[in-house]
């Protein structure tokens, strides 16, 4: 079982945000800024690609009703949506989760680069790659 469902299934404690039916959305024991909150759906999926369109279409609504909820109740100039997809990417816990991360200046814990050094790349060719059948 994984620590996601170990605390959605009460077996760990967390600090719980919000919950309904389908999701629960807990404060970030990390907490890379104040306010750092996790947004998952109750029914385990590894990752938003394993993730149906009707609990996603769900996820995303509180995701979104959250964030506005953070930004203005905790005076934060803005907020980070985040969803990391595999270790690759990121993802530490294989349970589907967004990040909200409420934003009050450049000096905290998150910095996100991107960073275009490197050899331009054939665009048309990657549309190509994209959209080919497997």
């Amino acid at each position: 079982m994984c620590i996601f469902c170990d605390i959605i299934e009460g077996k760990i404690p967390s600090a719980k945000v919000y919950e309904d039916d389908q999701c629960l959305a807990i404060l970030d024991i990390s907490q890379v800024t104040r306010g750092h909150t996790l947004v998952m759906p109750k029914q385990h999926f590894a990752n938003i690609l394993e993730c149906d369109e009707q609990t996603l279409a769900h996820l995303i609504e509180v995701v979104r009703d959250l964030a506005g909820k953070i930004v203005k109740n905790l005076d934060a100039r803005g907020c980070n949506i985040l969803v990391n997809t595999n270790e690759a990417a990121g993802q530490s816990v294989m349970h589907l989760h967004f990040h909200i991360i409420p934003r009050y200046g450049n000096d905290e814990g998150l910095n996100i680069e991107f960073d275009p050094h490197h050899e331009p790349y054939d665009l048309a060719e990657i549309v190509r790659d994209i959209n080919k059948d497997r």
